[in-house]
């Protein structure tokens, strides 16, 4: 059989790729992933084991890798979430040792100009042969800002979308462009190579509020969002559906979850709690948790009361707990439900994604959700 030449196959998260129900890979850049937990094998994100991680979802038939952007921890006992690479460099490490699978790259906008992310953008794609994906978002923890002299501004989404608007009129103009906005003030700007992927790179957005839900169903091709249980994520998916058909486009809605699977229901269930509840970081979880409610409003108000161990476990994602054949159920829901795919995180990627990507991936095959 002939090897397949990377650079003829289709970005996994574009069009091309197909309609079945992606799978992807969250927050493996930083320490920890999404837990608060102070177990010793949680997450280390040392870029070998990052490595190795990635190597087993692209082989595995895993769709995305998605980082977090973080420049700074959230305290504790543990720090978790200080120690973290910046997604740039981290997805074109990546690229020169994967084959298929789509590796985004998470950015700030107010941290990051446009003509720079433009050229690192592209850079990336071309490593990777056209499987670079670009997360916008705008920021939420003002702490975090504060780290840049940079302030939120009220109407981030607006500079968003000049910003986008940079990248994508640089990549796609055969002459200098000069751009006047209210944020970005260009003249002659250009940026080659341009990505190989047109009109650009595949986009996504996590926003949760209306505006940014406006934005993402405007510009983005896929949007991700949280949902305490899935009547409440039905709502979700109509209300982006929506949005987006005022502009005359379908994006993608995805959901985050985070996974403990084990050969028995039980076995799961015990390792569920001794990790997001007997060995929580709880300094961490409670100002993580307070910034989010404060400045995010990227959950539901009803998680914020009810789901402090969702929060330790996996950043008030929702859990997938137990057997393969009970995740690959409960992930059939999302499917059911009209979600296009789920990000999803491990206590441990490299430990714990060699028998999800074996016992899991095979039983969504055969319900028909995979290719």
């Amino acid at each position: 059989m002939l090897a397949i030449d990377p650079r003829q196959v289709a970005n996994p998260m574009s069009e091309k790729a197909g309609p079945h129900f992606r799978l992807g890979v969250f927050s493996a850049n930083a320490d920890r992933g999404l837990t608060f937990s102070t177990v010793p094998e949680a997450w280390k994100a040392e870029w070998d084991d990052i490595a190795d991680a990635c190597r087993i979802a692209d082989r595995g038939g895993i769709d995305f890798f998605l980082p977090i952007a973080r420049w700074r921890g959230y305290g504790g006992s543990t720090k978790v979430r200080e120690w973290s690479f910046e997604t740039f460099t981290w997805a074109a490490g990546l690229a020169a040792i994967t084959e298929r699978i789509a590796l985004f790259m998470t950015v700030h906008v107010p941290l990051l100009h446009p003509l720079y992310a433009a050229k690192a953008l592209a850079t990336v794609d071309h490593i990777s042969h056209g499987r670079a994906g670009l997360n916008i978002v705008c920021g939420w923890n003002p702490d975090e800002f504060d780290m840049f002299g940079v302030s939120l501004v009220p109407d981030a989404y607006v500079q968003a979308k000049e910003w986008l608007d940079v990248i994508v009129q640089t990549y796609n103009s055969d002459t200098p462009i000069d751009f006047e906005g209210k944020y970005y003030h260009l003249k002659g700007a250009v940026s080659r190579p341009a990505s190989i992927q047109k009109p650009r790179p595949v986009t996504m957005n996590a926003a949760f509020g209306p505006p940014g839900r406006d934005f993402a169903a405007q510009n983005c091709d896929h949007l991700f969002t949280s949902f305490t249980d899935l009547d409440v994520g039905r709502g979700h998916i109509a209300d982006i559906k929506g949005r987006a058909a005022k502009f005359n486009r379908d994006i993608g809605v995805f959901t985050i979850g985070h996974v403990v699977c084990r050969s028995t229901q039980g076995e799961a269930e015990d390792y569920y709690d001794y990790y997001s509840r007997q060995h929580i970081d709880e300094e961490a979880v409670d100002y993580h948790m307070r910034q989010k409610k404060n400045f995010s409003h990227s959950h539901e108000d009803e998680a914020f009361r009810q789901y402090k161990q969702r929060f330790s476990a996996g950043t008030g994602s929702y859990p997938l707990v137990g057997t393969p054949q009970h995740v690959a159920s409960e992930l059939a829901k999302f499917a059911g439900a009209g979600f296009n795919g789920a990000a999803l995180s491990f206590v441990n990627y490299r430990n714990e994604l060699p028998y999800f990507c074996e016992s899991v991936v095979p039983l969504l095959k055969e319900a028909g959700l995979r290719g």
